[in-house]
């Protein structure tokens, strides 16, 4: 029997029609949209796939319907195969979406079984029938009909949609009143499609139903995503605005203005940070403490971003304080870790170098608690590491005690400090530049002023890394002590 031309089969053909010029509307759609996140983008792909399967194969067995042939019997078997079973995949991919957003409560664990096993049922009834032909066959005039036990096929797509109610009565709560009231459109119009289409024939509702309710969720779920996506890119904005505020901040609390005192000719000072992240954990500081002492540090902080910097200003201030207050690098670190550890819920830590020169005399008395070895330069040598003696970092445990020493500067003598994130800094070979390449680095001009010595290291760092991730802050300090100025 070729395809007659009949009111309802009219309806059916324009409404097919226009169901796969929306599901492909649609699809373009979602592959093109730049708001939603690529797990929504996924599923909304498959699903506006199954459908457009679903009713082009009901378009293809309509066409073919009654159409003489052994090729076209095996045809018609295949599409209303791929059509039966595509019905079922779309309340599966439903009921999996609803179960996915309820956030898969220990008392919904099991649903997720019962789900795959509907689907399994189905696929088993549907291969059965290939053989006993109880669900629909086709006559010898390869016309389409119901066999008695039709409504099998409609049985497992039942128990999805039936699952799908009960996770939206059960877990009100896991969704906006929009996309829940989507939802429900979506179960309840193909029920009623099915409930009408299992007993009468004409005008193919469940076509009608399934797309209609498939495009209004479609479209609920679209908004709801593009408002939060709306809503992330303001926060992210905001985030990054004040990330941008507070690298300006931290940026401000550390000495930034060179030469940092020009009317001093007893020293040269220059010193530099650059954090992995917006803001880091580093920090360097250099101060008068009075006439004739000038105070240096250099630090890295545990931890990274903005956790580490607002311990790096609290530490800094402590650091500093205690330095001007005891003159002493030994009892300056005491005091600033009894202070942290006082507070320190969250178990952070700094390494710390404190030194205080004697403008004078050319006496630097420091102390070391986890830090880096210094690298100084004596006239007319190169570049070395003193090694000097480690203590406790600040912040691990109270009451520790350090040590201590004192190196006779020269004129001419040039100190440089640094943090971990210089001699740790990785190329994509995954090796560390290194304190060698540090050293190399800084005797490429060693008698370079401290501003020309921290810009040949950082560009050693930038040719060995060759452009790979920075990982870590990298902080430097060099000064360079030219004696006592005669009177």
């Amino acid at each position: 029997m070729i395809f007659r031309v009949t009111v309802p089969n009219l309806i059916n053909l324009i409404g097919i029609a226009i169901g796969i010029g929306i599901c492909g509307l649609n699809l373009v759609q979602v592959t093109s949209s730049t708001t939603l996140r690529k797990d929504v983008k996924r599923y909304f792909q498959a699903f506006f796939t199954l459908i457009l399967l679903y009713i082009t194969t009901h378009l293809a067995r309509q066409l073919i319907d009654g159409l003489p042939g052994g090729g076209v019997r095996a045809a018609l078997h295949i599409v209303t195969f791929a059509e039966v079973f595509s019905a079922v995949l779309m309340s599966f991919m439903m009921a999996i979406l609803e179960l996915t957003i309820a956030r898969r409560d220990k008392p919904l664990r099991g649903l997720g079984r019962v789900i795959v096993s509907l689907v399994g049922v189905h696929l088993v009834i549907l291969i059965a029938n290939c053989f006993g032909h109880f669900i629909f066959y086709f006559d010898a005039d390869n016309v389409y009909h119901r066999a008695p036990l039709y409504l099998l096929s409609n049985l497992c797509p039942l128990g999805l949609l039936v699952i799908s109610m009960i996770l939206l009565i059960r877990c009100p709560q896991s969704f906006k009143p929009r996309v829940r009231s989507a939802f429900w459109a979506y179960i309840l119009a193909p029920l009623a499609a099915i409930a009408i289409q299992s007993f009468t024939y004409g005008v193919q509702f469940i076509i009608f139903a399934t797309v209609g309710a498939a495009v209004y969720m479609f479209l609920v779920i679209i908004a709801d995503q593009s408002e939060q996506y709306e809503a992330q890119r303001a926060a992210s904005s905001r985030l990054e605005t004040e990330l941008s505020m507070a690298t300006r901040i931290q940026a401000d609390m550390l000495p930034n203005i060179f030469p940092a005192f020009p009317e001093r000719k007893e020293f040269d000072i220059y010193a530099s940070m650059t954090p992995a992240k917006e803001v880091g954990g580093d920090f360097y500081d250099f101060f008068l403490i009075d006439a004739d002492h000038l105070g240096l540090v250099i630090a890295d902080v545990s931890g990274k971003g903005v956790p580490a910097a607002l311990f790096m200003m609290a530490s800094k201030i402590l650091v500093q304080n205690y330095a001007i207050m005891s003159k002493d690098p030994k009892a300056a670190l005491e005091a600033a870790n009894h202070q942290i550890c006082q507070s320190n819920r969250e178990d952070m830590f700094v390494t710390v170098w404190l030194g205080i020169l004697d403008l004078r005399t050319g006496k630097l008395t420091a102390s070391n608690a986890g830090h880096e070895y210094p690298a100084l330069k004596m006239p007319g040598q190169s570049f070395e590491l003193y090694k000097d003696k480690h203590g406790l970092v600040i912040g691990a445990m109270p009451g520790v005690k350090y040590h201590e020493y004192e190196i006779q500067l020269q004129k001419g003598s040039m100190l440089f400090v640094y943090t971990d994130g210089v001699a740790e800094a990785t190329n994509a070979a995954n090796e560390l530049f290194g304190t060698d390449r540090m050293i190399q680095a800084l005797n490429k001009n060693p008698d370079a002023a401290p501003e020309q010595v921290l810009r040949n290291v950082t560009e050693g760092i930038h040719t060995f890394v060759s452009g790979a991730e920075q990982f870590d802050d990298i902080t430097m300090l060099c000064l360079q002590y030219n004696g006592p100025v005669q009177d």
